[in-house]
């Protein structure tokens, strides 16, 4: 069932609001735009300076590692949330540990001593510098309540500061890429933790930027509310998991033409989603049954693997030579059990196989596991040879499952390369290979599983047992420091077609990631009619209703960028791949973008998706 109703949007709470507004004005007060990124430490650095954060070195790193290179506005928002303001009462506390004679002063020797022996150790020059500023009465001594003052006045007028700004600046105001209008708040506030925001297809395609919003009634006045209802656009759709058509898998399967390639989802550091491409080819015109699932690496005596619920699809695009002549041919729509399924006929010719998933199931998890010990990953024989641990050699080969492609039981030089430019960046060139032919097992020029224990071992035998290298790989492929594969989803294609041999290659496409978001955003607007946003001419929100995942696209049309609020408040038993329920997406002047995914949290009960989007003022 599916209605179109106008109703007054609901808002934020003022505390959320205030949180919201106190770091779009910190992320304005660095960058020009919310579509500018911050491209390095000190960038972040000095965002969080102007949210009224202090970051330590230690701070940063946590979130620019060596991978990182670069942060969206959506990210920030997410750091800003997990890094607590410094209050005074922990100021206080931390001086008072310094105060040895528990008289309210510091002397010079007292501070050097602390700030160059212990935590981030100062040099004597920053500590000199600091006592200067600090020392307020020039005599020789810290008066650290009054420096505590100080300096939380300081954070506090940073902070205003740069709301003025916001405020002021009428460029800025008109690309208000907030959730609502506003009006400074008067003190800071903190927020609620929140999961990392999820990309709204797989590649990422845009920056945008997102809100956290309980479900408390809002206190604001009701002209903000008038000035919010007058833009608001409202959509609700209900759907719920009742018997859906389903397409029989044809009698006879077995007889049929049959292909298969694996493959796998891996969740990058940005929260956006890659995977390989393929090429099908089609020798005649011919009727195709074609599925995607997960696959699992299960023993038999574990559980399913975790992954097994992650939602995949597969686009079918014609083989053209650019993007431009590439179109959706068809998507796999219908779901069996584990299986997303399409069957049709297709002519003869050359097809790329783009495999996606929503991101609503596979996103980033907490980090808990760093706080907790490694599992070991090397260790030392009796006769003191290094050697891998079981559990080590268990990934291993689950590894070796998941790159072993065409399912030979082998890995042949371009599988191999598929894993190396995964993990390290770099291919092994034929040279190389004929080195590892001599060293390691390997069978008709193609790695054995034994061969690839063998090159693994080699590699930590060199590093004299340190396994540095080693996590760096297993991180790459989607593990955890305890060995669980957490970020990553392995997945196998089924090609069987009823009257000729069809033939599957792996591709990493340097266009995939475009031709993916062309097919996907073709695939909503063929199956929906617009519905413009009330009182825009030129912004409209198409909705896909499928039998398993709802997706929306907003298409601006306009010469200038626009800012659209979504709210996903009144849904029941839904996952947005966004991560939260309120959320703001800045569209670029004549571009569409996928708004989001959604899907049922729990497949067997009834899911019900209502979604209220609305221009903001000033766009």
């Amino acid at each position: 069932m599916e209605s179109m109703s106008f109703q007054e949007t609901p808002v934020p709470s003022d505390e959320d609001e205030a949180f919201y507004v106190h770091c779009r004005a910190a992320y304005l007060a660095v960058f020009r735009s919310s579509l500018t990124n911050i491209s390095s430490k000190q960038q972040l650095c000095r965002a969080l300076q102007q949210a009224g954060r202090n970051p330590t070195h230690a701070t940063l790193n946590k979130y620019w590692t060596p991978r990182t290179s670069k942060l969206n506005f959506d990210e920030f928002f997410e750091i800003l949330k997990s890094e607590k303001k410094t209050e005074e009462t922990e100021l206080m506390r931390a001086f008072k540990k310094m105060d040895v004679n528990s008289d309210g002063y510091i002397s010079h020797s007292e501070l050097e001593k602390a700030l160059t022996t212990r935590g981030e150790k100062m040099t004597t020059e920053e500590v000199n510098a600091i006592f200067s500023m600090a020392d307020i009465n020039k005599d020789g001594k810290l008066d650290y309540a009054e420096f505590c003052r100080l300096l939380m006045s300081t954070v506090e007028q940073c902070q205003m500061a740069a709301l003025e700004r916001l405020e002021a600046n009428a460029k800025l105001k008109r690309q208000n890429f907030g959730s609502q209008s506003y009006s400074p708040p008067k003190s800071s506030v903190s927020s609620a933790a929140a999961t990392l925001p999820q990309p709204p297809e797989t590649p990422r395609a845009e920056s945008d930027t997102t809100l956290k919003k309980d479900s408390r009634s809002s206190s604001r006045p009701s002209s903000a509310r008038s000035r919010r209802s007058s833009l608001s656009n409202s959509i609700t759709m209900t759907s719920s998991t009742n018997k859906a058509s389903k397409i029989p898998e044809p009698s006879g399967l077995q007889d049929w033409h049959h292909s298969y390639m694996k493959g796998c989802f891996f969740l990058e550091d940005d929260g956006s989603i890659s995977s390989l491409q393929y090429q099908l080819h089609l020798p005649q015109t011919t009727t195709v049954y074609l599925t995607i699932q997960p696959l699992s690496l299960s023993h038999g005596l574990d559980l399913p693997s975790s992954w097994m619920t992650v939602d995949t699809a597969l686009f079918v695009t014609s083989a053209g030579e650019t993007k431009e002549d590439s179109t959706l041919v068809c998507f796999t729509e219908t779901k069996e059990k584990e299986k997303y399924v399409w069957k049709g006929e297709l002519d003869a010719g050359t097809y790329y196989l783009l495999p996606f998933t929503s991101g609503c199931r596979l996103k980033k998890r907490s980090k808990k596991s760093l706080s907790i010990k490694p599992i070991e990953l090397v260790y030392r024989t009796d006769t003191g040879e290094l050697d891998l641990t079981r559990e080590l050699r268990e990934v291993l080969s689950d590894i070796f499952e998941v790159i072993d492609l065409d399912g030979n039981g082998l890995l042949s030089l371009e599988e191999y390369n598929f894993f190396e430019l995964r993990t390290s960046g770099e291919k092994c060139d034929k040279d190389s290979w004929a080195v590892c032919k001599e060293n390691f097992d390997m069978r008709k020029n193609q790695l054995t599983r034994q061969g690839f224990m063998e090159l693994n071992l080699m590699e930590a035998t060199e590093k004299d047992g340190d396994p540095a290298d080693l996590w760096v790989t297993l991180e790459a492929m989607g593990y955890n420091r305890m060995l669980e594969l957490v970020e990553a989803c392995p997945v196998q294609l089924d090609v069987h077609c009823e009257g000729t041999q069809p033939a599957i290659q792996p591709l990493s496409l340097d266009s995939g990631p475009k031709l993916l978001i062309q097919a996907l955003q073709k695939s909503i607007t063929a199956k929906t009619g617009a519905k413009a946003l009330r009182g825009q001419d030129n912004v409209f929100i198409y909705t896909y209703r499928g039998e398993h995942r709802i997706s929306s696209l907003i298409a601006n049309k306009a010469n200038q960028k626009v800012t659209v609020h979504v709210n996903n408040e009144q849904s029941r038993n839904c996952c947005s791949s966004r991560g939260m329920s309120v959320f703001a997406v800045e569209v670029p002047a004549r571009t569409k973008l996928v708004c989001q995914h959604t899907l049922p949290i729990n497949e067997r009960q009834e899911w019900t998706y209502n979604c209220v989007e609305s221009m903001l003022p000033g766009t």
